[in-house]
């Protein structure tokens, strides 16, 4: 995986463990929220691991009870 990738795949999961957090919710609570994703999943998405698609990014969401657009709405720069 090019370097560059990877610091964004880690940029955006960081920003997802942080809205997890905020919720006080657990990844399996997530994993149960959502229609398909696991524990392992939302784990390899928050530790960068996984370039997901957008059907992933719509379960996240769900999971988090987040609308899409505040899952992407974070400053990918930094």
């Amino acid at each position: 995986m090019e370097k560059h990738k990877g610091e964004k795949l880690e940029k955006f999961g960081l920003h997802i463990k942080k809205l997890r957090t905020e919720l006080d919710i657990s990844q399996d609570k997530v994993a149960l929220n959502s229609d398909k994703l696991i524990k392992a999943t939302i784990s390899d998405i928050e530790n960068g691991k996984r370039n997901l698609s957008f059907t992933t990014l719509l379960d996240l969401a769900k999971g988090l009870g987040k609308h899409p657009k505040e899952l992407l709405d974070y400053d990918i720069d930094k």
